[in-house]
């Protein structure tokens, strides 16, 4: 007996062969290793990871609710939305620290849930399959930070783009406007929108979201903005893109030092300042290519817009001074909402991020005292991710340029072949005449 439409189009686990049920299965058993492992009652051999919920996050807390933002701390460097987060867990009747873990974890149900949601008919669960497996190889440090609660909002609202009603810009906007307000990377989603009155919605309910928050936050707790500044102070972090070649001048005797700066750990000493330069500059011409893109693009598909949204996030990444672990799941999170889509064109970056989640792990938290000496290892290991990273975001900026059929691309486009109409047998054929 075939189930009424109606809860057919609401089913979220209508997939083949039942696989979605599969992918549920394997986050229910995961993620219950990760938060044994975040509460301690499975033994973790690198307790610091989850350093953030157990200290810095629990003493913001305590300074918030004083009725001030932590001002005197460099390691504040987030947007004031980020109050919010680090206010919620103490709500909840547990310990701040496992309920920081109880919260991402919730959030991360939420992304779940919202990847099968999003799944067209008929199409295998890639996206969801691709988020359950990737995020828990980053270990029990992604419960213990709170990228989860700003990547939640960012995949509903590219789901809400790309789903098949086109009415819900408005919604999609206020979310990431939400987003926005706690961490500022979620701003960029929206690059590849086209049109007018659904991107403009877009965009102005993303500018009321953020400010709302920001300015609520700001009118109720002073010091707001005080980030700002400490984000434009911050070094090469050991782990980034462009530390790489310090790790290996230090083989070679170059007379620079990791010292802990604005609440991470960075290199000191001669070509920092150039190199940091460099950084800005790449970062610049990277959104140069992305602005000509968007001007020049001329196909759009309902894959397009997360499909670019990757791209900018990846250029975001590679090009920034600082890569933390936690930022892999932005772009995973991206990526599960790219596979959502038949027609993408992000497929092969998705596989190398899949492939850049364990060896982010291999270099923190297992070999990051290694890191910190730049011993080979560890810096091989650093070297190998950065690779998969940059690879990654060159490969999505070329397909994302092939698909859009760019003016004055020279590249001719084969028009697509019909198959042919069959015939019925038992059709009656016309009689011609003469």
């Amino acid at each position: 007996m075939s189930l009424p439409s109606w809860h057919r189009a609401r089913n979220p686990f209508r997939t083949p062969s039942g696989a979605l049920w599969a992918v549920v299965l394997v986050w229910a058993a995961t993620r219950a290793v990760l938060l044994l492992t975040a509460m301690e009652v499975v033994p973790n051999p690198w307790p610091f990871v989850t350093g953030d919920a157990r200290a810095i996050y629990r003493e913001w807390f305590h300074v918030l609710r004083s009725g001030t933002f932590p001002v005197d701390d460099v390691r504040w460097q987030y947007p004031p939305g980020a109050a919010g987060v680090l206010l919620l867990p103490g709500l909840l009747p547990f310990d701040y620290a496992t309920s920081v873990y109880l919260l991402m974890l919730v959030a991360d149900a939420a992304v779940v849930w919202l990847l099968a949601r999003g799944i067209p008919r008929g199409v295998p669960p890639y996206g969801a399959a691709l988020w359950v497996v990737a995020v828990p190889l980053l270990g029990p440090i992604i419960l213990a930070r709170y990228d989860l609660a700003v990547t939640a909002p960012t995949v509903a609202a590219l789901v809400l783009i790309t789903g098949r009603r086109t009415d819900r810009h408005r919604l999609a906007g206020l979310l990431t406007g939400f987003a926005t307000a706690i961490k500022l990377w979620p701003a960029l989603i929206f690059v590849g929108l086209r049109g007018r009155r659904g991107p403009a919605r877009a965009y102005a309910w993303t500018l009321l979201g953020a400010a709302v928050v920001v300015l609520g936050f700001a009118a109720a707790l002073p010091g707001a903005f005080a980030f700002l500044g400490y984000q434009r102070e911050r070094g090469i972090e050991v782990e980034s893109v462009f530390a790489v070649p310090f790790h290996l001048a230090s083989w070679c005797g170059w007379s620079g030092q990791v010292r802990e700066s604005y609440g991470s750990l960075e290199f000191h000493g001669p070509y920092i300042t150039a190199v940091g330069r460099i950084s800005l500059l790449t970062s610049v011409l990277g959104f140069g290519w992305l602005l000509l893109w968007r001007v020049r693009a001329r196909r759009f598909t309902t894959s397009t817009a997360p499909d670019a949204a990757l791209c900018a996030m990846l250029i975001f990444v590679t090009t920034s001074r600082v890569i933390s672990p936690q930022y892999l799941v932005w772009l995973i999170g991206l990526a599960a909402v790219c596979l959502l889509r038949p027609d993408t064109t992000q497929r092969p970056p998705a596989v190398l991020l899949l492939c850049a989640m364990p060896l982010t792990t291999l270099e923190f938290p297992i070999w990051f005292g290694e890191l910190l000496r730049s011993e080979p290892a560890a810096v091989l290991a650093l070297t190998a991710r950065n690779t998969l990273l940059v690879t990654a975001t060159a490969w999505s900026a070329r397909r994302l340029w092939q698909a859009s059929r760019v003016l004055g691309d020279s590249t001719p486009t084969t028009p697509t072949k019909q198959p042919p109409t069959p015939t019925d047998p038992h059709r009656p054929v016309a009689k011609s005449t003469v």
